[in-house]
């Protein structure tokens, strides 16, 4: 760089903003030349085209509770090798219905599909504190696994296994976390690397959504493509029903459930759980509450947020369950019961529609977990 006296100046190099994931644009536009996504969902959502074929490996087994768990992991063609783990009825070889159970946002990165998942042995303190307070206690992949499904929770773009790294972390992103240091600090406090992590997540997020629109997709695109990549890896496992297959989530998991079956003719029910409202119900006070997840550029000239369902790229019959809670302090109550009306006057000619209204805030209780098994079990379980 020649500075304005023509003096040689030396530019210390910029710490890179992607972390683990220099690889992700040239996927991305590589991928213009595969077979893409269909339906208009994908087009806005900028969901590149999905590797049918992935280097899937067995990482381990454990029993816990009479649920088999099986850790698994495979690479994408870009970032970090993703981990995911199968549950199923211990001794139940014979082919199950399979449930896509998509971890939540909840402000933590740190954690991805460990969340949702009781591994006995080597439960990790964080995770068992998160399902405290998002899944009262109890892990809800062994829940529905326990009442005979083959399960599949997986770590998405962006969580867990497939986070981005902050060594060092990107230069505005720092300053972010830099701010809450400071305030660790005042307060006494001792971060974890857990809580360092998240903190320079909350603001990275928006770094990446930046990225994303700069390479042709957006951060709610990337994360369906990994669901998408996780619903083929499902559909392939031995024991599994490929022709009975669903999905589920609370919260941010919620979003890519209801996302994934619009994308994908093959979900056949899915759970929305304290995820619905309208997009109007959002302006101007509870914007600032949610992720790029649901806030991508043109997506409610497309469809509003309870319409999406409405936009899935092959008609075949469909079940969807939304549980809403009525305390819910993401989401106004007038958004949600909006969302319902809209639901409701859509029900029906081959969409069945059933809304649970629960008391409550933003989680998802034992009670839910259990009204979720009993859904699957109607829509897929007991069907022919």
């Amino acid at each position: 760089m020649v500075g304005l006296r023509g003096s040689h100046v030396t530019r210390t190099a910029l710490p890179t903003a992607l972390g683990g994931y220099e690889d992700w644009p040239p996927y991305v536009w590589s991928s213009n030349g595969r077979e893409a996504v269909p339906g208009e969902l994908a087009r806005v959502l900028g969901v590149p085209a999905v590797p049918a074929v992935l280097d899937l490996r067995v990482d381990g087994e454990s029993t816990t509770r009479d649920v088999r768990t099986t850790e698994l992991s495979w690479q994408l063609g870009y970032g970090p090798r993703t981990r995911a783990y199968h549950l199923r009825p211990a001794g139940e070889d014979g082919p199950l219905p399979g449930v896509l159970f998509m971890h939540c946002h909840s402000d933590n990165k740190w954690l991805g599909a460990d969340r949702l998942v009781d591994l006995g042995y080597d439960s990790r303190p964080e995770a068992v504190a998160l399902r405290a307070a998002m899944y009262d206690g109890q892990a809800p992949a062994n829940a529905l696994a326990s009442r005979g499904f083959a399960v599949l929770a997986h770590d998405t773009f962006g969580w867990g296994t497939r986070r981005f790294t902050m060594d060092p972390p990107a230069e505005r992103s720092a300053r972010h976390l830099a701010g809450q240091e400071a305030l660790w600090t005042s307060g006494g406090i001792e971060p974890t690397e857990e809580m360092r992590y998240n903190a320079f997540a909350a603001d990275h997020e928006n770094t990446v959504a930046k990225a994303g629109a700069l390479i042709g997709t957006t951060f709610a695109g990337m994360v369906a493509h990994d669901d998408l990549a996780a619903l083929n890896v499902l559909g392939a496992l031995p024991g599994v029903d490929s022709s009975r297959l669903g999905t589920a989530g609370l919260s941010g998991g919620g979003g890519r459930a209801m996302i994934l079956a619009a994308l994908s003719p093959r979900i056949r029910a899915h759970v929305i759980s304290c995820m619905m409202t309208t997009f109007a119900s959002l302006l101007p006070a509870y914007l600032d509450l949610h992720s790029w997840l649901m806030h991508t550029p043109g997506l409610w000239q497309l469809a509003d947020w309870p319409e999406i369902p409405f936009t899935r790229a092959a008609v075949n019959p469909h079940s969807l369950l939304v549980q809403y809670a009525l305390d819910d302090q993401l989401f106004p109550e007038q958004g949600m019961r909006d969302a319902d009306a809209l639901l409701t006057a859509a029900s029906g000619a081959g969409f069945d529609y059933t809304a649970a209204w629960h008391a409550g805030g933003h989680a998802m209780t034992r009670a839910m977990q259990s009204e979720v098994a009993a859904f699957f079990t109607k829509t897929l379980a007991e069907v022919a």
